[in-house]
């Protein structure tokens, strides 16, 4: 699967137009919120809430188009919670928004 950096900066364009201070704005509550989803599966203690977890980031990647980060959520949520391998791709995903 490709990775497009512009890709999240399009869809936010795409959804407020030109304005690059709301823009940059979204952007940053959007990466608030990929790292809270993040934490939250670092913590995750048991498959409910590794699922659950999994499942908000694959929600919010996919509404801000980060394709990437979505599929890796997807696979995430059927992983076993606390799967190293897979939190190991997620942040390094998560390092190249």
């Amino acid at each position: 699967m490709a990775y497009d950096p512009g890709a999240i900066d399009a869809t936010l364009a795409a959804a407020v137009g030109d304005e690059p201070a709301l823009i940059a704005e979204l952007r940053e509550a959007f990466l608030d919120g990929v790292q809270r989803s993040l934490a939250t599966l670092d913590l995750a203690g048991e498959t409910t809430q590794w699922r659950a977890a999994a499942s908000r980031l694959k929600g919010l990647a996919a509404s801000f188009g980060a394709v990437r980060l979505m599929a890796l959520a997807g696979e995430a949520a059927d992983a076993p919670a606390g799967d190293v391998t897979m939190l190991r791709k997620l942040h390094r995903a998560v390092e190249r928004l």
